[in-house]
Parts: structure tokens; sequence; C-alpha cells
């Protein structure tokens, strides 16, 4: 039994923030942001918006695309890092929000790579026909930790929402899903306060995300070169059967690089950092929803998805859409 996926769903807040915006806050110009970026616009939360108010949206989009209903959902998995509360998780607050009683609804935490932890754990339960229509989410709110007079940080992150519907297959649709970690390098790009260290950052107003660009730039373009290759590679594919790569957004060059190392042309990936930067845990199944709706992301097409992450986290999926 495998799991596939029966419907996507996706939001982003009404607000829009520009690079010409960013100007007027910040040290930096437009050049500056598109030239080592990509980005040229960003959506963020409005005042009292929350992860969970965008998780809802992309999740009532992707059930509608699905056919299912809330009686249908017997598993809610979602991956943020900005999680409304410190109790009760997302994925309970969301369970509630869509009239959904009972079943298991948690959500896990592995920065930018949380969609791709959540899909894999979800994609258990299928395989194990511990669930029948499993909910999974990929939601954050960034904006809400960075430090607005940080130029190197502030540019990039954005908010969103990204969600899809898995039901039981006989034949494969999620194909393989490959998670990897290593904290050695949790220095490079972290979010240095939290619960128990008292928030003391945060209460002297100087908490914020730091980030090391140059280093998380290598780091990431060589892991994610070896993660495409282990992930076609385990299951006895080529790069050239690959229909489509859907990453990470965290930065066009990235994108770009892995890429040129699959020798694949960027008319095959799909990119929408552009238009809504680097939104964490969201970022994958975006643009997955962008590539479905937009009609490029056919059935039986092969997609490879990754994203790598603070910690570092990394992880990828082949799916036979």
């Amino acid at each position: 039994m495998y799991s596939r996926i029966a419907g996507t769903g996706s939001y982003l807040p009404a607000q829009i923030l520009t690079n010409a915006d960013l100007e007027k806050i910040v040290d930096t110009t437009d050049e500056w942001i598109r030239t080592r970026t990509g980005i040229e616009r960003r959506h963020v939360v409005a005042e009292g918006e929350t992860t969970t108010d965008l998780a809802e949206q992309a999740s009532r989009n992707a059930m509608e695309a699905a056919g299912v209903s809330p009686q249908d959902i017997d598993l809610i998995c979602v991956g943020t890092t900005t999680p409304d509360l410190v109790f009760p998780n997302v994925g309970t607050l969301l369970q509630d929000r869509l009239g959904i009683r009972g079943c298991p609804a948690f959500s896990l935490e592995a920065a930018c790579a949380s969609f791709l932890y959540a899909l894999s754990v979800a994609d258990k339960f299928v395989r194990l026909g511990e669930s029948k229509c499993a909910l999974v989410i990929g939601a954050d709110t960034l904006t809400r930790i960075i430090d607005w007079k940080d130029r190197a940080t502030c540019v990039l992150f954005a908010d969103g929402a990204g969600a899809v519907i898995l039901k039981p297959c006989a034949d494969p649709g999620i194909i393989s899903t490959h998670l990897h970690a290593d904290g050695r390098y949790k220095d490079l790009l972290q979010y240095p306060d939290g619960v128990s260290r008292g928030f003391k950052l945060v209460r002297a107003g100087k908490a914020g995300v730091l980030m090391k660009g140059n280093e998380v730039y290598k780091i990431a373009v060589n892991t994610l070169g070896h993660l495409v290759t282990e992930t076609l590679a385990a299951n006895g594919f080529n790069k050239d059967q690959l229909d489509w790569l859907i990453p990470h957004q965290a930065n066009l060059r990235i994108i770009e690089a892995i890429a040129k190392r699959l020798d694949l042309p960027m008319e095959r990936v799909i990119v929408t950092i552009k238009d809504q930067g680097n939104t964490s845990a969201a970022s994958v199944p975006l643009a997955l929803d962008t590539g479905v709706r937009d009609g490029r992301v056919k059935r039986g097409q092969l997609l490879l998805l990754e994203a790598f992450g603070g910690g570092f986290t990394w992880g990828s999926a082949l799916i036979r859409y």
C-alpha cells in the first residue's frame, strides 16, 4: 500500500511587502535583494493573523480539491516553526477550526524542512493502514520572529501555508521520503531563544533569526545536491526521468545551483520565490499547489520535492503525482 496526493491547497496573507517597502525601513535596495535572493515581494500576516489562520485556509482549499469533508480526515500533521501557542499544538487548534473530532492531530518542527518531515510521517501512517485520509500542512509566520533591522534576514522571510490530502493507493504515489539532520551546524542558522531559556532575548528586545549566509549557502547546495542524487538512485530513476523539481524557496541562487547539478533546465523547476519569498515550512507545498493549479504539474508526472532548514535539517520526497 502506498499513499498518494489526492488534493493540494495553499493560502497567502493579503498583505504584500515589496522590496521598495523594505527600502524605507532597513538599509537595503531593490537591486541588492533581487540580485542576491531573487525576491521582489512577499506576503506578510496582518496584526492578529496566526499560523493556524493560514493553515486553516490552505487545508480547506486542499480538502475541496480532494473532494473530502472534515468527517473524512483521520490524521492531521502540521509542520511549523512558528506555532500560535506553546500548547495546544497547531494541529489540535486546526482540528477544532475544521470541526474534526478524535483523530490524531499534532505538529512537528524541523525548520524549513518541517513539511517534508510531516509528509514523511503521514505517509507512514497511510502505508501502515492507520490512516485513510491524512491532512498534511506546512505553515509558518516567520515575519513574527525576524529582526526588521537585520537586512540579511528581514528581506528573505515571508508567511504562508500549503497543504495536501493523502489517501491510500495500490500504485506508488509517494514513492519514498528521505530525511536527514546534523546538529553540528546549529549555530549557522538559528533563533537563539525559547521557552526553557526563559525568552530572555525576547524580553530584552534582542531576539531574531541569526544566519551566516555564505556558510549556509555552501552547505545547502552541497547537501541538497547529494540528497537529490540519493533520492533518485534509491528508486532506480535517473535525472532525465524527472518531470519537475519542486524545491524549498530559500534563495534563487541555491535553486539554480541544484538545477545545474541535475542538468535540469529551469523550465522544469517550480519557482515561486520572486513573489512569495522564503515561507519556510510552507514553501514546498505552496510551490506544489502553484504548479498543480496553473496546469504545469499533471497526473502521472514524476516530482522531486526537497527542502533544507536550520538545525540543519533536510529532506526529500519522490512522488508520482
